[in-house]
């Protein structure tokens, strides 16, 4: 584990709340979007909107969420494998990403070009998606606060630094 100074240290805590934040805020707007249709509202007008926020901020914003959340795990005492919520929420990050670049991001460019002719079913997917996705979301911030499954068992102190003048807080001779 590297260490890194305390201000670096929150920099880098504070990047990785306001990129997840805004990944959050993404997944909720094209819920929303998603939503609306279903409503009544325009998918000509709707959906390409849609698309321009998936593939301009809520894809990128995948990525670095990824990036960060890594660097964080790396470059402080948590660790990328030292606590399973660290781990599960590796998981769950690199198992949306994946599904933010593979299928929802190329699914919203469709519905934008084909607006009112997207098939209902596909219509479903761009609800279903955004709202598995705000639910790992909400998990993976649970699990950031929570920190559930304790702490790894500690090894047992040398005997060297037992003497009782070091445990009562007086120098050791």
């Amino acid at each position: 584990m590297t260490r890194i100074p305390p201000r670096t240290r929150k920099a880098l805590l504070t990047l990785h709340l306001v990129t997840s934040l805004g990944w959050l805020g993404t997944d909720l707007v094209l819920l929303t979007l998603g939503i609306s249709v279903q409503r009544g509202a325009d998918p000509a007008v709707v959906y390409p909107v849609a698309a321009l926020i998936g593939t301009a901020l809520f894809a990128p914003l995948s990525v670095l969420v990824w990036l960060v959340g890594v660097a964080s795990a790396l470059l402080t005492p948590w660790g990328l494998l030292r606590h399973r919520w660290v781990l599960v929420k590796l998981l769950i990050t690199t198992v949306m990403v994946g599904l933010v670049l593979l299928l929802l991001t190329p699914n919203l460019r469709a519905a934008g070009e084909l607006g009112a002719t997207l098939p209902s079913r596909d219509r479903a997917d761009l609800v279903i998606a955004p709202a598995v996705s705000t639910t790992l979301m909400i998990i993976a911030t649970v699990l950031s606060t929570y920190k559930p499954w304790g702490r790894p068992r500690r090894a047992a102190a040398p005997v060297a630094s037992r003497r009782p003048s070091a445990v009562a807080g007086r120098p050791a001779r």
